[in-house]
């Protein structure tokens, strides 16, 4: 479900003096209209600079989120927006990210981010993965596979970001090709096998017009999707199907129904072959 958002003129007076102890007092303030997580997410610029502004209450439930993405962003250098400060006082966690210019990716057949889309993934395959705690991405699906048995190709050590919503792709033409696409929003970065973040990307790019198979021919340009064999690509398909099943059904909005339906159309490619 979505967090409610409010504005970063309702925090306490404590909370807003703290942020304006690394930022100067605040000249702009915009409001974001995307994202489900955060309760406040605005852009701000001060005499200093800008950056984007995120934060939660302490205690939300989804507070461990907030913990997540300042714990994972030291190891995220060339891939997403650097965070610059947190603060964390007044009932309140916040993280200060850089404000990095762009648009949000376009994954529609024929769009020239998918160059760049496919870049930044190719870059995050390379990463190290970082010594922190993260999620396990065979634990994520366990209950939503055929078999136990497929959870197995789902296993690995590599850092994924999860969640390839085209919204969550900052492209600045700006930038050199080759280096203009940034991941944010790493609440549900996970562990796991290094072509699974190529899979999800696999489920959006249907959403956004693709076919089956072309969807995939993108993801082949992710080295890492040579090293998925075919029954575990399969049963990943399975399992995001009965994913987005169970969040259409729980919120059916018309961006739920549109994933489910093309995580659904996966799936049947995949039993196809």
């Amino acid at each position: 479900m979505a967090t409610t958002r409010i504005g970063l003129d309702r925090l306490p007076p404590a909370a807003r003096a703290a942020v304006e102890e690394h930022t100067g007092p605040l000249l702009t303030v915009e409001e974001a209209a995307e994202g489900f997580n955060s309760e406040i997410a605005a852009r701000v610029t001060s005499a200093t600079g800008a950056w984007h502004i995120k934060g939660l209450r302490t205690g939300h439930p989804r507070a461990w989120t907030q913990r997540r993405e300042a714990a994972v962003a030291p190891f995220l250098t060339n891939l997403a927006p650097a965070l610059r400060w947190r603060v964390e006082t007044a009932g309140w966690d916040l993280l200060g990210f850089e404000a990095v210019g762009g648009h949000h990716a376009d994954y529609a057949p024929g769009s020239p981010d998918l160059s760049e889309v496919a870049s930044l993934l190719r870059r995050l395959g390379e990463t190290s993965s970082p010594g922190i705690e993260l999620r396990h991405a065979e634990k994520r699906l366990e209950h939503y596979v055929a078999h136990s048995d497929d959870l197995r190709f789902f296993a690995g050590t590599h850092l994924l970001h999860t969640d390839l919503n085209n919204a969550n792709v900052l492209v600045d033409d700006h930038a050199p090709q080759g280096d203009r696409a940034r991941l944010v929003d790493w609440a549900w970065a996970t562990r796991g096998a290094a072509w699974l973040d190529a899979g999800y990307w696999v489920i959006w790019l249907i959403a956004a017009g693709h076919a089956p198979a072309s969807a995939e021919r993108w993801a082949a340009e992710i080295p890492s999707w040579h090293t998925a064999p075919g029954e575990g690509i399969a049963a990943f398909a399975g399992a995001n199907a009965n994913v987005w099943s169970e969040i259409s059904t729980a919120d059916p909005c018309p961006w739920t129904l549109r994933l489910a339906t093309a995580a659904t159309a996966w799936h049947a490619h995949r039993r196809a072959d």
